[in-house]
């Protein structure tokens, strides 16, 4: 992987990958969304194991678990050391946040929603630009606080990352 010093570099080589290939990833992002969606319900059954203090919650649980783990190495090819964890956080992140703003927007709160939804989508795009293996966690972390016509890092990645992906194709 080329080395990468600064926010421009970074960006040139999701320019690069994105040039160089058109990515197909609708059947991707489905499985992304389901597996959010598994991550939220590992989370309602450990709430409701000790709500209800009935720990058959807790084996429901961990047989979703098994079936989340299962569908991320789908997605999640290679990694090295703590990326899997990255990217289930990523993901989990992205989904809580996207919630938030849904609640927010329902109380007429726009301007607050649509905040958030930026930043849903920006963790999003962050895990697909780490898990396409196009930046590395590390080069990301060296450039997130670099801005680029007032744009975070985070947002030139999701603008790449969207124009990267055709979620129409069939």
């Amino acid at each position: 992987m080329v080395k990468i010093k600064n926010y421009k570099d970074l960006l040139g080589k999701i320019e690069e990958v994105t040039k160089q290939k058109e990515l197909d990833l609708s059947a991707g992002e489905d499985l992304s969304i389901a597996i959010m969606n598994l991550i939220s319900i590992e989370e309602h059954l450990f709430f409701t194991s000790q709500k209800t203090g009935k720990e058959k919650y807790l084996d429901l649980l961990n047989e979703v678990r098994k079936m989340r783990a299962s569908l991320l190495r789908e997605i999640i090819k290679d990694y090295e050391g703590e990326v899997w964890c990255i990217s289930k956080h990523l993901l989990a992140a992205s989904m809580r946040v996207m919630e938030v703003g849904t609640k927010e927007l329902k109380k007429a709160n726009k301007k607050k929603a649509v905040d958030l939804f930026q930043k849903a989508y920006q963790l999003y795009s962050l895990f697909w630009a780490i898990n396409l293996q196009v930046v590395k966690v590390e080069q990301v972390e060296k450039v997130e606080q670099e801005k680029r016509e007032d744009k975070s890092v985070f947002a030139k990645i999701g603008e790449m990352v969207q124009k990267a992906i055709d979620c129409c194709k069939e």
